[in-house]
């Protein structure tokens, strides 16, 4: 953001809620210009502050943080910020007594409605300053932009240039020597320069290799500089269809990989596949944990739901359930591995829970699979790693353009973050799963419908 010249060249910035709960230190990224929280926010901060999700943690921070700022001053007066690189920040009570008022143009009396007044009466105050709304709330951006309020996203954490997450983990290697392929073969490895040259190479990344008479799949292990062979192995008697799934596997199985994301659309594997792999390395491990964070169906709490507490999160659940009785059903009933199965959930070697369940936990000796990651925030996928210990393996799983909550987008989940911060780092490996191999059915929905 660029230096303001003057007091009139800072921006005044005015925050919306959902802007606090994505991040609670937000007041402290906008440079030098100046930031105004509507009393609204406060109070609706004041409705978010008991419970263990990460939005309560971050409501419960920004209170604290805005208590420490204010000290003993007004906090409905201009307050320096932090050091001389930063602006100043107020909370401003609600305005009615604006020309245009939003309740009247919008014919509701909403707190969406009082935090545009505030937009607007900065508007009509500060007439040689530029005021911008910021929200994560797609809707109220484009109510404000209907009363001529400049309005934007919340930029920060955000990934900048959306073709990154196009990055698949693979790379296809054409018209490779033929002699190179065939030391693959042979001693399942051969030195990286021997294929890849002076080429730029990239931790833990895979390689579909040719030549005009056969292929081979790889891995790069940047520890040994060399290129080692991936063969499409069974992980508790699942094997892979392609070789997307077959590179999947081998990072989930690879224990020098500590950190795995996993991409793809409905049906392409990622879940069974990382649970596979769970189970086949359970000795290696003092539990298995599956997770997912719980996403209201219809924006509608669980509480709706009918029954106690487990029966209103079964439904959230049973995803995960489908895919371990998948997985328990390539057995017959009288096999030791069926019965393995059933003995580790019995004994909670294998636990299947919401992920706010998981939260706070210590994360040590655990092979934790995350599902549908791309409906976290940055800051839950940052919460979630640094909670991990020693011999503790973390796999996330989910589809970055396939987001149910609404203050998420594809470029600013938890996913996306994590597939463009982590990139080439030697602890984490990604793989972008593109074909479905659910079914024929499944197939035409994803791609026609």
């Amino acid at each position: 953001m660029p230096r303001a010249k003057s007091d009139n060249d800072r921006k005044i910035f005015v925050l919306d809620t959902s802007v606090i709960l994505y991040a609670h230190n937000s007041i402290m990224n906008f440079a030098e210009h100046n930031v105004v929280i509507p009393i609204t926010v406060l109070e609706e901060l004041d409705q978010f502050k008991k419970g263990n999700d990460t939005k309560n943690f971050e409501a419960r921070e920004f209170i604290r943080l805005l208590d420490k700022l204010s000290k003993d001053q007004r906090i409905d007066e201009w307050t320096p910020l932090n050091g001389k690189t930063k602006g100043d920040f107020k909370v401003m009570m609600y305005h009615p007594e604006n020309e245009r008022n939003a309740n009247e143009i919008f014919g509701e009396n909403k707190n969406d409605h009082k935090i545009l007044n505030v937009a607007l009466h900065l508007q009509e105050k500060e007439k040689t300053r530029k005021v911008i709304l910021v929200s994560k709330d797609i809707n109220l951006r484009l109510k404000a932009k209907s009363l001529n309020i400049q309005a934007e996203d919340y930029e920060t954490g955000k990934i900048k240039n959306i073709t990154e997450l196009e990055n698949t983990g693979k790379y296809v290697m054409e018209n490779v020597n033929p002699d190179a392929i065939n030391k693959l073969y042979e001693q399942g490895y051969t030195e990286a320069k021997n294929i890849l040259g002076t080429r730029k190479r990239k931790s833990n990344a895979f390689y579909i290799l040719r030549s005009d008479k056969n292929s081979v799949l790889s891995f790069y292990n940047s520890e040994e500089n060399v290129l080692e062979r991936v063969d499409k192995r069974l992980a508790y008697n699942i094997k892979p269809k392609n070789a997307e799934q077959s590179f999947a596997l081998h990072a989930i199985m690879n224990p020098a990989i500590k950190l795995v994301s996993i991409q793809g659309v409905a049906g392409t594997g990622k879940t069974l596949l990382a649970l596979a792999g769970a189970l086949e390395q359970r000795r290696e491990y003092k539990q298995i944990f599956l997770a997912r964070p719980i996403v209201p169906l219809s924006n509608k709490d669980i509480g709706y739901l009918p029954g106690d507490i487990k029966s209103k999160l079964n439904p959230y659940m049973e995803p995960l359930w489908d895919n371990l009785k998948f997985i328990q059903n390539q057995y017959k009933e009288t096999d030791k591995e069926f019965q393995k199965i059933t003995e580790l959930v019995n004994q909670e070697k294998l636990v299947i829970q919401p992920l706010a369940y998981i939260r706070g936990r210590s994360l040590s000796n655990i092979f934790f699979i995350v599902d549908e990651a791309q409906n976290l925030t940055p800051h839950e996928i940052k919460t979630i790693i640094s909670r991990a210990g020693e011999n503790t393996k973390i796999i996330f799983t989910g589809d970055v353009f396939q987001i149910d909550t609404p203050y998420l987008d594809s470029q600013s989940n938890g996913l996306s973050y994590l597939i463009d911060r982590a990139k080439d780092h030697p602890l984490y490996a990604h793989i972008k799963l593109e074909k479905g191999e659910r079914s024929e059915l499944a197939n035409l929905a994803n791609e026609l419908l």
